[in-house]
């Protein structure tokens, strides 16, 4: 028996993409790219015929108007869609607004490297008083403390983001539901290791393009039976190479 089928979206470029600077859970919006690029891969679900049932994004902008282009170019705009702080973007702590290039200069390319993609090594944490800490967002004031991330590695975002997988997208795909969940890089990328059985230490070798859509369909123990993105095979091998090449991660 086959189970629903589910759609990986990583957002399109954002405004501080564009300016190459360490994201995390700053709200800023896409690029007149990002939103092409959002655009067009509603344009390639239309082409692969995927029809979704419910939508799950992150509670930052630029993950949900993707999502909103996307659905618009599929004419879905009337899907449920459910926002959850477990799928924001890695939080980079003392690093978010900082040019990667600059950080590479002052601290050292390996240094950097190992902020932004080693398993287990978070960047500075953020003093509690920082603006930029969650606690000053209002989006997160009703949630305990202890959550509240003031740096994060992408160990802890697997596991941030994995009872929310377990909780709210796999008994949806169990009941043969179709589900497009619309994040961020590393967030994403958690799933990805999930589901596929990536080790901690080759994670970091994986790169999801912007704004084309991957697509899996599973067995009746939501093992994946089909991985694979969708669109033009060099294209996608392209933009992930691209964001290989990035001084840092978004």
């Amino acid at each position: 028996m086959h189970r629903g089928t589910l759609v990986l979206l990583r957002h399109g470029q954002s405004t501080w993409n564009l300016d190459n600077r360490f994201t995390g859970w700053t709200d800023v919006d896409l690029t007149p790219q990002g939103e092409q690029e959002a655009a067009s891969a509603g344009g390639l679900l239309v082409q692969e015929g995927v029809r979704f049932d419910v939508v799950h994004t992150s509670l930052l902008r630029r993950a949900i108007r993707t999502a909103h282009l996307a659905l618009e170019a599929t004419d879905q705009l009337w899907l449920p869609v459910e926002r959850h702080w477990r799928l924001n973007e890695r939080h980079y702590g003392a690093l978010q607004g900082m040019n990667k290039k600059e950080l590479s200069e002052r601290y050292g390319a390996d240094q950097v490297f190992a902020w932004r993609r080693s398993y287990a090594t978070p960047p500075p944490a953020l003093e509690l008083g920082d603006e930029r800490h969650p606690a000053s967002d209002p989006r997160y004031q009703g949630l305990a403390p202890e959550v509240l991330p003031a740096t994060e590695c992408l160990q802890d975002v697997v596991e941030r983001v994995l009872p929310y997988w377990q909780d709210h997208v796999a008994p949806l795909l169990l009941a043969g539901r179709s589900v497009l969940v619309v994040a961020h890089g590393n967030s994403l990328r958690a799933i990805l290791k999930h589901l596929e059985g990536v080790s901690d230490d080759d994670i970091a070798d994986i790169n999801i393009p912007t704004g084309v859509p991957r697509l899996y369909r599973f067995d009746s123990h939501l093992r994946p039976t089909e991985v694979r993105y969708l669109g033009d095979a060099a294209a996608v091998a392209a933009k992930a190479a691209a964001v290989a090449r990035e001084a840092g991660g978004h």
